[in-house]
């Protein structure tokens, strides 16, 4: 049993030594333990090489710091029109438009098969008359044949037409949409995806 007067240091060592060298170690090593003082030596001095490089890294972060652009005003951001948005775009963004894509229902849209793992497939453009699951039936308009389309490693390009809008000097036709649809995300019923809420995740594919 160590006794509790002993120092702790004490104690531990002389649990793994006998009494005599635990109390020369504490002694030498720990009670009398000599500390050296060394004077602090002065900075290097820099040399000639050191100075040219430092100065011609501070002439290459000035450069690149002067030919970073300078924020436009407000003047020049109401001049190239960054504040003509909507107001509802403001708000939902592409989110919207997003969930309006997955939960729509396809029958009736003119599509397009812009990549597919089928190299044969590419191309093909006419009107889904039924959509399941897994696949898409376009009607296509050359032949008026009917093409069974898989969903999985296609990519589909549907085109939505804007209304023209009536301004002062007329009516001014705006872009159409174009989106592409990923039909590996698609493998769902058309009338389960009206009722599902999707969520955006990471696709490596892409």
């Amino acid at each position: 049993m160590i006794s509790n007067e002993l120092p702790i240091t004490q104690a531990l060592l002389a649990r793994a030594h006998s009494p005599a060298s635990a109390d020369r170690i504490y002694s030498e090593k720990i009670q009398h333990r000599a500390v050296f003082l060394r004077p602090t030596s002065p900075p290097p001095r820099v040399t000639a090489k050191q100075a040219r490089r430092t100065r011609r890294e501070r002439k290459l972060k000035d450069r690149n710091k002067a030919l970073k652009p300078k924020p436009l005003s407000a003047k020049q951001r109401r001049k190239l029109g960054f504040y003509r948005i909507l107001g509802s775009e403001m708000y939902t963004g592409g989110q919207g438009a997003a969930a309006k894509l997955s939960a729509a229902d396809f029958h009736g849209a003119e599509v397009e098969v812009v990549r597919s793992a089928c190299v044969g497939r590419v191309g093909i453009k006419g009107i889904v008359t039924k959509e399941t699951r897994f696949v898409l039936d376009i009607i296509t308009a050359d032949n008026n044949a009917i093409k069974t389309v898989p969903k999985e490693g296609t990519i589909f390009r549907v085109e939505v037409p804007c209304a023209a809008i009536p301004t002062s000097g007329g009516q001014s036709q705006l872009k159409d949409l174009v989106f592409e649809l990923l039909g590996d995300q698609l493998t769902v019923r058309p009338a389960e995806r009206a009722n599902r809420k999707f969520k955006q995740h990471f696709l490596r594919k892409m």
